[in-house]
């Protein structure tokens, strides 16, 4: 009886894959004809190219992307934009100056930071107000949920392309449309894990007549603040990459130079960038991972590692 039911159970679960893949093949299959159909029947015709991108990018010599980044006169200048790279320098005194990528780099690295500590700290004073347990008012719980519904609603870039019209190109549209998304994206975060804390230290001070800041403050926020640096860390990452995304549709940072190195075909600029982008976010990666162990605890990454 029981070996009769694995069967059918197995059986089952082999008819649901089946029917899972040919689903997804129909799926793709249709994509791929939009795809084509839209493309005026040049997709499949073009596919074959895909690669040519990669081949012209190759530069003249493989140490010219090396000059583009640390902005090295080039062999090849002749007076184009193509091989101007000492003209991008940032002098912060005489012969002393940060190469332009650098520079553009460190831009929207700042980007990031302000913006992950400014949506932060408005999610941080309003995932209380969202959070069933700490809040009691149904209608002050549903009006903050909805709001930072609505904030996380749009992508960054279509945030940015209305402070775009408005401030015009430079960094403050990117500012303002991250900080934004990330007050919806971290606001919820946060009051998911408040809503997931002992109750029993607030518990304790309400028996001792402590208000409600007091009760979040010293009930709630100590057992929840390891898990919120935990989030801003992670949200710090996502927004190096939004700020990058941001910069190629001109508001500011290094993605503004990338658009412009791909669009003009300067190949050892482009390469230069990449390669500039690819190391930082490493970093950015492995330095939060490590900061985020030493916040949160090594035991927190410690399971299944025999530790």
């Amino acid at each position: 009886m029981v070996e009769q039911h694995w069967r059918d159970l197995a059986a089952r679960r082999r008819l649901y894959t089946i029917a899972g893949l040919v689903f997804l093949l129909l799926a793709l299959s249709g994509s791929l004809w939009f795809a084509n159909e839209t493309n005026a029947g040049k997709f499949f015709d073009r596919l074959p190219h895909i690669a040519d991108f990669f081949v012209e990018l190759k530069p003249r010599d493989w140490f010219d992307p090396v000059r583009a980044l640390f902005d090295l006169p080039s062999p090849y200048d002749d007076g184009s934009l193509k091989f101007d790279y000492p003209e991008g320098r940032v002098y912060l005194a005489q012969g002393i100056y940060i190469p332009e990528y650098f520079y553009r780099m460190i831009e929207t690295l700042n980007i990031a930071l302000f913006s992950t500590l400014v949506g932060s700290t408005f999610g941080f004073l309003l995932c209380f107000l969202a959070a069933s347990n700490i809040t009691a008012s149904r209608w002050l719980r549903f009006t903050t949920r909805r709001f930072l519904e609505i904030v996380r609603a749009f992508p960054e870039i279509v945030i940015a392309g209305f402070f775009l019209a408005i401030f015009s190109l430079g960094p403050i549209p990117a500012i303002l449309a991250v900080s934004i998304h990330t007050v919806g994206a971290l606001g919820k975060m946060f009051f998911e894990v408040v809503e997931n804390a002992d109750m029993k230290p607030d518990e304790g001070l309400r028996a001792v007549g402590a208000n409600w800041v007091e009760r979040v403050w010293f009930g709630i926020v100590p057992q929840v603040l390891p898990n919120f640096m935990s989030y801003f860390l992670l949200r710090f990452e996502i927004n190096v990459r939004a700020s990058t995304i941001l910069g190629a549709v001109g508001a500011g940072g290094i993605g503004e130079s990338l658009r412009l190195s791909i669009s003009r075909g300067h190949e050892a600029k482009t390469i230069a960038i990449v390669f500039l982008l690819f190391c930082t976010i490493v970093a950015v990666d492995q330095f939060s991972a490590w900061l985020r162990q030493r916040l949160v605890g090594r035991q927190a990454f410690a399971y299944g590692r025999g530790e």
